[in-house]
């Protein structure tokens, strides 16, 4: 027991080096990007759902298109003003949010998430 004084001390040391990050960075929030829309999208004022509702749960209303399309051969989508959608991501979504670089990547880079969906509706013809 006479190195307890080294051990506490490396322990100390493996403590701050491991939380480091953490308080390091508190409140240190990067800034949610800016989004640019297209001047189709600006034209048409208003999205397939309000704008707060696509923020947070596009994701799970693609995945909902996806399956009533898929399992259901549903295509038609009717939002809370009644007004009338096709459940495409391709030709509905993509047709006024055509600046992937600009709008998805940027907010898709800030939350570090990879969709699936580029693996087949945009800019992949080859199959790359």
């Amino acid at each position: 027991m006479k190195d307890k004084k080294k051990i506490l001390a490396g322990l100390a040391v493996f403590i701050a080096a491991i939380t480091f990050p953490f308080w390091y960075n508190m409140g240190k929030a990067a800034p949610a990007p800016e989004v640019e829309l297209t001047a189709k999208a600006k034209a048409a004022k208003v999205c397939v759902m309000p704008t707060a509702y696509m923020k947070a749960e596009h994701m799970q209303l693609l995945d909902v298109w996806r399956h009533n399309v898929v399992r259901n051969g549903e295509r038609a989508f009717v939002n809370a003003e009644g007004k009338l959608f096709d459940m495409s991501l391709s030709n509905t979504c993509l047709d006024c949010h055509s600046n992937k670089a600009q709008f998805c990547d940027r907010c898709h880079d800030y939350a570090s998430v990879r969709p699936y969906c580029w693996d087949c509706h945009i800019d992949n013809p080859k199959g790359e």
